[in-house]
């Protein structure tokens, strides 16, 4: 194993974490945006009003996409530990 193995298991895996965090990330920033700007628009000043939306839409978000981020997170381990003989000799 030398550091070209070990930058690209590196970089492998950190793609992986984006990919699977992004979609999650965005639900979150979009629901927070819409409420903000329906904040603004009703004049509304309640700092705790976009915990909700955002929890349920993460949750939605979790619950739709959720069997994509596992198989993802999962053949992504079933390579690496199916290559620990390579990296070991």
């Amino acid at each position: 194993m030398d550091a070209g193995d070990i930058i690209s298991i590196g970089r492998q895996t950190v793609w992986i974490i984006i990919k699977t965090s992004v979609p999650i990330l965005l639900v979150s920033m979009i629901v927070g945006l819409i409420i903000s700007l329906l904040q603004t628009l009703t004049s509304i000043q309640e700092q705790t009003l976009t915990f909700v939306p955002k929890l349920l839409a993460i949750m939605l978000a979790l619950m739709i996409m959720g069997p994509w981020l596992l198989n993802e997170i999962v053949s992504y381990m079933n390579i690496l530990w199916g290559s620990f003989a390579q990296y070991i000799s």
